[in-house]
C-alpha cells in the first residue's frame, strides 16, 4: 500500500539522535505541524530540535489528500450556535489566513501548489447546505449554493468556496525541512520536567511542543478521553478525468475527490479505528460503478485524530505542565489547522499572547456528546476478555481482517499480525498478556 505522495517526493534524510543535547524548544513529531512550529520559532529567533519516531512525513502528513480549505464540513452553523458569531468568524478567518500563508510559502517551495475551488455536495439534503451559505454570508464570506457539479452522479446541492487550494504535502515538507535540526528514528518515550527521554539520548529543553497525531502523555490533559481516531481509504486513478475543484460529501456516504496531475484521487469509507472495517473494497466498489474504465495507480489509508467538538486543541498541554504545549485533534482538516496551531504556539512561546483563544484552548469544556461515546468505547474495550492488549492504556484489541492488523477501538493504535507497532499513541509492540493500565 503506497501513498502517491511518498512515491513522488524526495524527502531529505536526517540522522538519529546520538547522545544528550540541549535546546530552547524541543518539538515531538516530524509531520507538517511539527515542522511548521520549527519554522515559525526559528523565524522568531529560537533554537529548535525536532524529534521524529520514524521518517518526517511518515504519519498523517503522508496520508492526507492535501486540500487547503476553510470548508470543514457544515461546521459554521454549529460553531455559530456553540461559540457565537465571533467564534465562528474567528475560526473562518484563521483558516483563510492559513491558506494565504501556504500560498506565500509555496512561492519559495516547489510543491505543485494550485488554486482551485472547494466544493461540498450532498446527495439528499440541499437545505443543510443552504443554511450553511446563510451563516457564511453573515460572517462576510461569499460562498455560493448550486446544483451543478463535475461528478458522475446526481446531487441535491453544492456549497462552493472560491479560490481555495491544493498541493503536494511531502514536496512542501521537504522544502520546509531545510536548515532545521531534525532527528529521525528517535522516539520520545517519556517526558519528565524539561527532559525528553529517548533510547538514543535525552533532550533538555526550556519549552516542549507535542505535535504528534495523538498526544503521548496520558497523565495530563485527558486527551485519551477527549479524542479518538478514524481511518479513511484513498485510491488514485488514471484515466478518470480531471476535476477543476476539490469535492467532499456533506452526507453519510462520505466520498471525497481531488485531482493531482492526470490522477483523480477518490477517498471514503471513514470509520472509527477498531470498528468493523469497510476498507478499500468499499471505495473500490464505488470507483468501479462510477469510473469503470479507470486504472488504479495508488492506494493508501489516512488516519486522523478527532476532537470532541470538531475544533483542534492548541495551547498548553495541561495546567500542571506550563512548559509543555500541544496541537492536535485536527478532525480531517490538518493542513490549515497545522498552520494555525504553529503560529499560535509561536506567539505563546515568544510572549505575544499568554493563551490561545477559548475556541482552541485545550482546557475548554469537555462535556460534549462525543465524550460519552469515547468513555463508553474505552470502558467496553478495557474489560474486553482478550489476551491481545494495547500497551497504551491496556484496552482489548480487535482484529481488522481488511487490513490484517490488530486495532485499538479506544484510542486508535494499530499493530501488525505479530504485534509490531503501526500507529500510535502506543509506542511499543502489542501486549499479549493480561490487561494493565500504563502511564508515561
Amino acid at each position: 500500500m503506497t501513498s502517491l505522495w511518498t512515491d513522488t517526493a524526495a524527502l531529505p534524510q536526517f540522522p538519529a539522535l546520538a547522545g544528550d543535547i540541549e535546546t530552547d524548544v524541543a518539538i515531538v513529531g516530524g509531520g507538517l505541524a511539527g515542522l511548521l512550529c520549527a519554522a515559525f520559532l526559528r523565524e522568531a529567533g529560537l533554537e529548535t530540535v525536532v524529534l521524529e519516531a520514524d521518517r518526517i512525513g511518515s504519519g498523517t502528513t503522508g496520508g492526507t489528500t492535501a486540500v487547503l480549505t476553510a470548508q470543514h464540513d457544515v461546521l459554521y452553523q454549529d460553531l455559530e450556535k456553540r461559540a457565537g458569531f465571533d467564534g465562528a468568524r474567528a475560526y473562518l478567518n484563521a483558516n483563510l489566513w492559513a491558506l494565504e500563508r501556504f500560498a506565500a510559502l509555496a512561492q519559495h517551495i516547489d510543491c505543485d501548489f494550485e488554486t482551485c475551488d472547494s466544493v461540498m455536495y450532498d446527495a439528499n439534503d440541499a437545505a443543510k447546505l443552504q443554511r450553511e451559505v446563510g451563516v457564511l454570508k453573515r460572517l462576510g464570506y461569499s460562498a455560493a449554493f448550486s446544483t451543478e457539479t463535475e461528478l458522475p452522479f446526481d446531487v441535491a446541492g453544492t456549497l462552493r468556496y472560491p479560490d481555495m487550494a491544493q498541493f503536494h504535502p511531502l514536496k512542501f515538507l521537504a522544502g520546509l525541512a531545510q536548515g532545521h535540526t531534525i532527528f529521525e528514528q528517535t522516539r520520545v518515550t517519556k517526558i519528565e520536567g524539561n527532559t525528553l527521554f529517548t533510547d538514543r539520548g535525552n533532550v533538555s529543553a526550556k519549552r516542549i511542543i507535542v505535535a504528534t497525531r495523538f498526544p503521548i502523555l496520558n497523565k495530563h490533559g485527558w486527551y485519551w478521553l477527549k479524542m479518538y481516531q478514524t481511518r479513511s481509504y484513498i485510491l488514485a486513478l488514471e484515466g478518470a478525468g480531471r476535476l477543476s475543484a476539490s469535492y467532499v460529501d456533506g452526507g453519510k456516504a462520505g466520498f471525497y475527490f481531488r485531482s493531482y496531475g492526470d490522477l483523480l484521487l477518490v477517498g471514503g469509507g471513514d470509520q472509527r479505528v477498531g470498528r468493523k472495517s469497510r476498507g478499500f473494497p468499499y471505495v473500490a466498489a464505488f470507483v468501479q460503478e462510477h469510473y469503470p474504465d479507470a486504472d488504479l495507480r495508488y492506494a493508501w489509508a489516512a488516519q486522523d485524530c478527532m476532537s470532541l467538538d470538531q475544533v483542534p486543541y492548541i495551547g498548553r498541554y495541561s495546567p500542571a505542565l506550563p512548559h509543555v504545549f500541544v496541537l492536535t485533534g485536527f478532525n480531517e482538516w490538518g493542513m490549515t489547522h497545522a498552520m494555525i496551531g504553529a503560529a499560535r504556539l509561536c506567539d505563546m512561546l515568544t510572549g505575544k499572547t499568554p493563551e490561545t483563544p477559548k475556541l482552541y484552548n485545550p482546557r475548554r469544556s469537555i462535556f460534549k456528546p462525543q465524550l460519552f461515546a469515547n468513555l463508553g468505547a474505552t470502558l467496553l474495550n478495557f474489560v474486553k476478555p482478550t489476551a491481545k492488549r494495547c500497551p497504551h492504556l491496556g484496552c482489548g484489541l480487535t482484529w481488522n481482517d481488511r487490513e490484517r492488523s490488530w486495532d485499538c477501538p479506544c484510542h486508535g493504535s494499530r499493530f501488525t499480525e505479530d504485534g509490531g507497532l503501526i500507529d500510535g499513541p502506543a509506542f511499543k509492540k502489542m501486549q499479549n498478556a493480561e490487561c494493565r493500565v500504563q502511564h508515561e
